[in-house]
């Protein structure tokens, strides 16, 4: 099958005073232009005190910009989210299609989005970044089903039409929807709760190795399971699903392990709002595990801006372990284990175990050992304890059935009783 022609783009972006981190945004905004399938061809920048109200860059930086524009074809993208305005004037001025980081991210995540939920989430927010832009993005709405890398969903056509009342009836309609998947998911952490599994979320910035750490842990405590296998690739914001799986530890320790929605530098606020309650599942985890890409020389900057998304989610005091992922790609010696980090490679599955003992060690740490004689007639105590704790050892007595085991406290305290 013939492949589509690759849209082409020229990337533009202001550097104000004292942003260190202007050269690694332009390079993810770049990044981000190519998961969008479009071909950055050029890019524009220009240092200053401010951002221009008008047209976001100076009147000279637009005559250097209309220069490089020679095919029709290629669209503008802007490192920073503009104004209405904004967009009115540069497309005037340009005659060309303009996007902002807020749209090309919004673009992505609708081309990602495969179950209902996050594309229910994704054309809230979508809808939402659009209806205080109406009347400066008709015409470059009705373009944005042409380019291979910019499909909005088929949507540019019919929101040509829609007014500010229809979107806003749209918005609350999905809205309500998505209500309903929020009270489903409320109902099953209700039950975890009820049973009691520990809840370990991975959170960390995208392309991190998140999936690729599900994956890898899951193969090693199940690798009879491929049915559990979570999608995982190379790229960014490979998926917008939360995954939860179930890991049973040797010893009958089980949790539950959570993959969540990769993080990126200036998110959208709209998409953290419509993300939330799929990004809720991180505020009631038992454990954070923060999957960095340590061979990412901006690993520290990726760091940064997870800690101030989950501040941003109201995720503050939830134990962390930090995964320091992709060692094989560095001179850090791995696996490696260092207080509340480990460095491993999920994709060797090297430093699984060590991992994993981590969580057993803060996720379990109410366990206890003990010794029970369980008289004969109450043989589902037994029973319970062969499947809920560590049966160290079993003999049977005159007065009943004696057990070393290693169980969780509040079951040593609830078979008083027995214990010896």
């Amino acid at each position: 099958m013939q492949q589509p022609i690759q849209q082409q783009a020229i990337i533009v972006g202001v550097q104000l005073q004292n942003d260190t981190q202007f050269t690694y945004s332009m390079e993810e905004l770049a990044n981000l232009a190519a998961a969008c399938n479009l071909k950055v061809i050029g890019q524009l920048s220009q240092k200053a005190s401010r951002i221009n109200p008008s047209h976001y860059i100076g009147t000279g930086k637009i005559e250097e910009l209309r220069l490089m524009l020679a095919d029709e074809d290629t669209v503008v993208i802007f490192n920073s989210e503009l104004s209405p305005s904004q967009i009115r004037n540069l497309e005037s001025s340009l005659d060309r299609h303009v996007i902002d980081r807020t749209l090309l991210i919004l673009n992505i995540f609708a081309d990602r989005a495969k179950t209902k939920e996050a594309q229910l989430q994704v054309e809230v927010a979508q809808l939402q970044y659009m209806l205080p832009r109406l009347s400066g993005m008709r015409e470059s709405l009705g373009r944005q089903g042409g380019g291979a890398g910019l499909k909005n969903k088929g949507a540019g056509e019919t929101k040509l039409e829609l007014d500010r009342r229809r979107i806003e009836e749209r918005i609350t309609a999905l809205q309500s929807e998505l209500q309903q998947q929020v009270d489903r998911r409320q109902v099953q952490r209700k039950q975890r709760r009820k049973n009691e599994v520990p809840v370990v979320c991975l959170v960390g910035y995208t392309n991190s190795g998140k999936s690729t750490l599900m994956n890898a842990v899951v193969d090693t405590y199940h690798p009879e399971s491929l049915a559990k296998q979570v999608f995982a690739k190379d790229m960014l914001f490979a998926t917008l699903e939360t995954s939860v799986r179930s890991i049973e530890l040797p010893g009958h320790r089980t949790f539950l392990l959570t993959d969540t929605v990769g993080f990126v530098s200036q998110l959208p606020h709209h998409l953290v709002k419509a993300f939330r309650s799929t990004l809720e599942e991180v505020t009631e985890a038992d454990l954070l595990i923060h999957v960095v890409d340590y061979a990412d020389p901006q690993h520290l900057q990726h760091m940064a801006v997870t800690n101030e998304t989950l501040k941003a989610l109201g995720v503050e005091g939830i134990p962390t372990l930090y995964a320091y992922n992709k060692a094989d790609l560095t001179q850090q010696p791995y696996p490696l284990v260092e207080e509340d980090r480990i460095y491993l490679s999920a994709r060797h599955k090297r430093g699984i175990d060590e991992l994993a003992g981590l969580i057993r060690s803060r996720v379990f740490s109410d366990y206890v050992e003990c010794e029970l004689l369980v008289p004969f007639d109450r043989g589902e105590i037994v029973s319970y304890f062969n499947e809920h704790a560590h049966v160290q050892a079993v003999s049977y007595e005159e007065n009943g059935t004696r057990l070393t085991l290693e169980c969780r406290a509040a079951d040593a305290e609830k078979y008083r009783a027995q214990l010896l």
